[in-house]
């Protein structure tokens, strides 16, 4: 998305709100979605993950009720649907996954911090894909704490906002995410990859200014249904495995130490924890890759990262294993720098790097090649790392 399409996404939501309540939003808040460039299934590891977020945007636009009775009404264009929340005392929505239990559970931190809301109404429009892997529930909630600051003249430091919307997702959607959406969503820089230490909360901004370089997403557009606890599975092994080698997580580990424990390992704790070890070192490696510009180092690593994923972790599926495969035979030599299936799994996108003059070919190609493998229409998105949440 460009400048524009975020001005036109404003445009849009600020329309439907004067349509909706008959006066201007005083307030328009924007938060993007985000993209990991490697890094996956590591957060809970306490390694390092490599993000930045995209040219799409969650707005939030509102204004104050000309009556304080104590709610606020929210208004979702993408479900055509409007919910009214409490300020005194904000609760999940009755029906399981709602979208406004990340509002509400926004509204609830920042309760708990004792700050105070005024009645207000709002609007919420998002061009991030709901489902896809890059955060749109991120997004959303980051953008309504970015609105409660503004409105309340409230100003949190960006790592407190962060976790504020982290813990919304855990209380309020029941879903026990990690750090890396909420930290990126709030704290990514245009032009920028964010590394993040997941033990240590510290981050350091790596510049990404090549203009020759662009970010492809393809979104798979599958999801497989899957017997439940696969991810707590995954975590679990982890954790035995470090509990079995001495240490607090497989961040301590060497691959060295590892492949000398194996035998004090089961089979499949030892295959998730060489996932974690390698993929640790291997993001560590292509950040210090990208500074130097060499991009062909980039790309194996993220090859490298997909198969680890794929026969180690047991996270793939065949429809990104299908996106990575085509992406690899177009190759370096028709614009495409390395690839690899991003965010937890079983579905969702990839995420390539590919040469900007050839973006739209190798797109369309990929487009091309996934269809009449799967006959599935996967969907397209080309972006620049991008601004972190603002007013706007």
């Amino acid at each position: 998305m460009t400048k524009r399409g975020l001005e036109q996404l404003v445009e849009n939501a600020s329309g439907t709100f004067t349509a909706r309540f008959g006066r201007r939003p005083k307030w328009i808040a924007a938060a993007p979605g985000r993209v990991n460039l490697i890094g996956e299934h590591i957060d809970y590891n306490d390694g390092f993950v490599l993000p930045m977020a995209i040219e799409r945007y969650c707005v939030v636009a509102a204004d104050a009720k000309p009556t304080n009775d104590g709610t606020a009404a929210v208004f979702s264009v993408a479900t055509n649907d409007e919910v009214t929340v409490s300020l005194a005392s904000p609760r999940p929505h009755e029906k399981r996954g709602h979208w406004s239990n990340y509002f509400a559970g926004v509204v609830s931190g920042f309760l708990e911090r004792d700050v105070r809301l005024t009645s207000f109404d709002a609007v919420v429009e998002s061009s991030v894909p709901v489902g896809g892997g890059i955060s749109s529930s991120a997004a959303f909630e980051v953008a309504t704490a970015t609105l409660i600051e503004s409105m309340t003249g409230t100003t949190l430091d960006l790592a407190t906002k962060a976790l504020l919307c982290q813990k919304a997702e855990h209380k309020f959607a029941g879903v026990p995410c990690g750090i890396m959406d909420q930290f990126a969503s709030t704290m990514c820089q245009a032009d920028h990859l964010m590394l993040l230490d997941c033990r240590s909360q510290q981050i350091e901004q790596i510049p990404f200014i090549d203009p020759n370089i662009t970010v492809l997403i393809i979104n798979s557009n599958v999801k497989h249904e899957l017997s439940g606890g696969e991810y707590a599975e995954r975590r679990s092994k982890c954790e035995s495995a470090a509990k079995k080698l001495g240490v607090k997580s497989l961040r301590d580990v060497s691959l060295e130490q590892l492949m000398g424990a194996q035998p004090r390992l089961e089979a499949v704790e030892f295959r998730r924890a060489r996932h974690a070890v390698t993929e640790i070192a291997r993001i560590m490696t292509a950040a210090t890759a990208i500074k130097a510009g060499e991009w062909s180092k980039v790309g194996q690593l993220m090859y490298a990262s997909h198969e680890s994923l794929r026969d180690d972790f047991e996270v793939s599926c065949d429809e990104l294993d299908s996106l990575v495969e085509i992406a690899g035979e177009i190759g370096p030599a028709g614009g495409v720098i390395g690839s690899r299936m991003t965010g937890g799994g079983f579905g969702g996108c990839t995420v390539s790097l590919v040469e900007t003059s050839l973006a739209n070919k190798v797109a369309d190609s990929i487009v091309a090649g996934y269809e009449k493998k799967t006959g599935v229409e996967p969907t397209v998105i080309t972006t620049r790392p991008a601004r972190g949440a603002h007013i706007v």
